[in-house]
């Protein structure tokens, strides 16, 4: 499934291609956030056309509390549902129960937890999470886990993995005593967790790769650590991984984090930052970050940035943009939320040009310098 073509000379960055039956990732790659089949406010036809999108991920509990199973089923899978032909990664929901601590319980079994939309009761296992993305046809699902909050006790994070490797053997075991249901195979991933203690993090690293998935993420982080924590534990995790599985870090993160967790070894990424922050009015460029309500640009009646394939940054002027996003226009969000993915597509492909020719230990710091300086 993944194919690792070169490893930077002066850093852990790789370069690597990832095959699924519905097309060919380039990593390093960053996934758009599509949690209940649609990416928020941006069309299916821009996610390729525009965004150049190789991937996306949807999630699990939405999905199986909305529409459901019955209905995603009747419909030939998701990749039908929603009319998107590239590949798509599915959460297994670990991440959402852990959001609902004060209405779900977890036990040997699995999780119980409470519906965020009705009330409902439902019991989410190891096993029925594969069920339920079988019946999705993600291209890539991922196993039932549990993130533990920051900060956790030492015991806590020890028993929460504990928990969480005994829920990947029997998941594993699930996913290969069962087959897909559309014609297109299916891959499995495992996550990794231990909180911020070390011993655990080496230790859930060498059980996942000891695993066999066909890939391994990084979990329990970007939960509210400080961020030289989280670079740390990436770091860490990435010196116990096999070179030939693809590593994705899960829920980073801002165009910096993507550049310094590439640097640790990272090949894929997603986060829901680059449509929630276009819908409040900020974007992503090259250049550093734009508050688009900021009145300094109520009369700057120019492009943004001729040279960057955004219709945002070049069709039209900052003026125009300010008072779309000052109305709260949808199609001035929309145009946000394109230019924010587009970026992030955009710094991946930059990313992946110069670990190709072997320059990303030069590029990238000063990269992260101006994309982090505010404009």
């Amino acid at each position: 499934m993944f194919t690792l073509q070169k490893e930077a000379s002066s850093s852990k960055a790789r370069l690597g291609v990832l095959k699924t039956d519905h097309g060919v990732i380039e990593t390093p790659i960053f996934m758009p956030v599509g949690t209940l089949g649609t990416v928020k406010g941006v069309s299916q036809s821009d996610l390729v056309q525009k965004v150049k999108a190789q991937i996306i991920l949807g999630n699990t509990y939405h999905l199986y509390l909305r529409p459901g199973n019955k209905t995603i089923k009747e419909a030939g899978g998701l990749h039908q549902f929603m009319d998107w032909e590239r590949p798509i990664l599915t959460d297994s929901g670990g991440y959402q129960i852990f959001s609902l601590s004060e209405n779900r319980k977890l036990e040997e079994e699995g999780a119980t937890f409470k519906s965020h939309i009705d009330g409902s009761k439902h019991l989410f296992t190891p096993e029925n999470v594969v069920d339920t993305q079988r019946i999705l046809g993600s291209d890539i699902m991922m196993i039932l886990d549990e993130c533990p909050p920051y900060p956790s006790s030492y015991d806590y994070a020890k028993n929460s993995m504990e928990l969480t490797h005994r829920w990947a053997k029997r998941g594993r075991k699930h996913f290969l005593e069962t087959e897909p249901f559309y014609n297109h195979r299916q891959h499995q991933f495992g996550i990794i967790q231990g909180g911020t203690y070390k011993d655990l993090r080496i230790e859930s690293s060498k059980f996942m790769a000891d695993m066999n998935f066909e890939g391994i993420a990084i979990g329990g982080l970007s939960v509210g650590e400080p961020i030289p924590l989280m670079y740390e534990m990436t770091d860490l995790n990435t010196d116990y991984l096999p070179k030939d599985k693809a590593r994705y870090l899960m829920g980073v993160g801002t165009p910096a984090n993507l550049l310094e967790c590439v640097a640790r070894g990272i090949d894929m990424f997603d986060c829901v930052m680059p449509t929630r922050n276009a819908r409040n009015g900020m974007i992503f460029t090259k250049n550093g970050k734009v508050n688009l309500r900021n009145a300094k640009w109520k009369n700057h009646h120019k492009p943004l940035d001729e040279n960057f394939p955004s219709e945002l940054c070049t069709k039209y002027t900052m003026a125009y943009i300010h008072h779309l996003i000052k109305n709260d226009e949808i199609f001035g969000l929309t145009l946000a939320s394109v230019h924010n993915l587009t970026f992030y597509l955009w710094l991946m492909e930059k990313a992946r040009s110069h670990i190709a020719s072997d320059t990303f230990s030069d590029w990238y710091p000063e990269m992260v310098k101006e994309i982090e300086s505010k404009l």
